[in-house]
């Protein structure tokens, strides 16, 4: 629970453009959800191979699902709502 109140906060952090506090409650938690978002934050910051390894880590997406940032943040949070 407390790792999803932490995530929704990430997310809303991403959307608003604070990366650095978004990829710091991501690399905090630990769940399929918050490998997704960190995968998320460095294809954000153009790092494809970090973000390629964080789609890997079990978050059941790829680094191709989304052409759109804005959208997959958006899964990402209704995901945990």
């Amino acid at each position: 629970m407390a790792d999803k109140v932490a995530l929704l906060k990430a997310v809303q952090a991403a959307q608003a453009g604070d990366w650095d506090a978004a990829h710091q409650i991501a690399q905090d938690c630990s769940s399929p959800t918050a490998n997704w978002l960190h995968a998320v934050l460095h294809k954000i910051e153009g790092d494809e191979w970090n973000s390629k390894y964080w789609y890997a880590r079990g978050s059941g997406h790829n680094y191709q699902d989304f052409a759109d940032i804005e959208a997959e943040l958006g899964a990402i949070y209704q995901s945990l709502v």
